[in-house]
């Protein structure tokens, strides 16, 4: 009886093993470059403000140990997705040709926020699950600038949230 039990325990664990890859989704059409890593030695705290007419304008960055910061090129072609993903840390991101749709992991309606060429948008990193997506008629680029602790992996990629249609 042991046995068996033992048995059934391992193949249980390959075939929760076998579904986690295949429930990933990796990226499809987008291309990646790095254009520059660099690594802050230590806490980073960054803050800066403006006198704005009607009041001010404050701006803040705050890290605890050692952080990597990433710029990062994407490229996505017509229907190009960057797959379900998350982030360890923030992210800015800057759209710089075409349009890209965001679409976030925890929006039952899977609401699409759409930005295009000259406009930014942010991601807070970690739980936080989304996909972007190239629904324009040309291709799209992104610039992300990326703070996340170091060593940890970049683009952390993720199950299908099953509250987009596509």
């Amino acid at each position: 009886m042991k046995k068996a039990l033992w048995a059934l325990a391992v193949v249980l664990a390959g075939l929760g093993a076998y579904a986690a890859n295949v429930l990933a989704t990796p990226s499809v059409g987008q291309s990646t470059t790095t254009l520059g890593k660099a690594l802050a030695v230590g806490p980073v705290n960054l803050s800066g403000h403006a006198k704005q007419p009607g009041g001010g304008w404050r701006a803040r960055l705050r890290t605890h140990g050692i952080s990597d910061f990433y710029v990062i090129d994407n490229k996505f072609e017509l229907g190009g997705t960057s797959g379900w993903h998350s982030h360890p840390g923030p992210s800015v991101i800057f759209v710089v040709a075409g349009q890209i749709t965001n679409y976030l992991g925890d929006d039952p309606s899977c609401t699409p926020h759409v930005y295009s060429a000259g406009q930014s948008f942010t991601d807070e990193g970690g739980d936080d699950v989304h996909m972007l997506r190239n629904n324009g008629t040309v291709q799209a680029e992104t610039i992300a600038v990326q703070f996340l602790p170091q060593g940890t992996d970049r683009k952390i990629d993720k199950p299908d949230p099953l509250n987009c249609h596509f």
